[in-house]
């Protein structure tokens, strides 16, 4: 027994001097490895919470540029649509006034041709009444009183 402990004296004696600093040592740097590992990990965490954060208001400032330019958009498209109804307008009434115009050409035009017929009418109806030819003057004179005459009943019914 006395061998044993004197062996295990001298293993604990050679255990301290030259294992157990150099266990130590190992265990000491494991643990700087560790901590380091851990402190790394954290501020690696805190920069990416930092670049997610950055990430998430650089999202919310795109979608808020987003939104303003489908306002923007939607506001041109009603601008755009306006000034187009206002061009259409404008196109109608310009349409309309031609139209108008034409109308009253063609109206003038149609009562120039039956003013012509009405005296020509007139001058053969009185030459067949009357039966004899109507000189330049009488035709003159008689187309002139079946125009007035014309015109006055013409004028009589637009104004109905």
């Amino acid at each position: 027994m006395i061998w044993t402990l004197l062996v295990f004296g001298i293993s604990v004696f050679i255990l301290n001097r030259w294992a157990f600093p150099r266990i130590r040592d190992a265990l000491d740097r494991r643990q700087r490895a560790i901590e380091e590992s851990i402190d790394s990990q954290e501020r690696l965490r805190a920069e990416a919470e930092e670049v997610l954060s950055e990430y998430r208001q650089q999202l919310a400032e795109a979608r808020l540029q987003a939104e303003q330019i489908v306002a923007r958009a939607r506001e041109a498209g009603k601008e755009h649509e306006r000034e187009t109804l206002v061009e259409a307008r404008e196109r109608r009434e310009k349409l309309l006034e031609q139209t108008q115009r034409d109308i009253e050409a063609e109206t003038q035009r149609a009562l120039e041709q039956i003013r012509k017929e009405v005296a020509t009418l007139t001058i053969l109806a009185t030459e067949k009444v009357t039966r004899k030819v109507l000189s330049p003057t009488d035709q003159r004179k008689l187309v002139e009183e079946a125009l007035g005459d014309l015109d006055f009943t013409v004028l009589e019914g637009s104004e109905n």
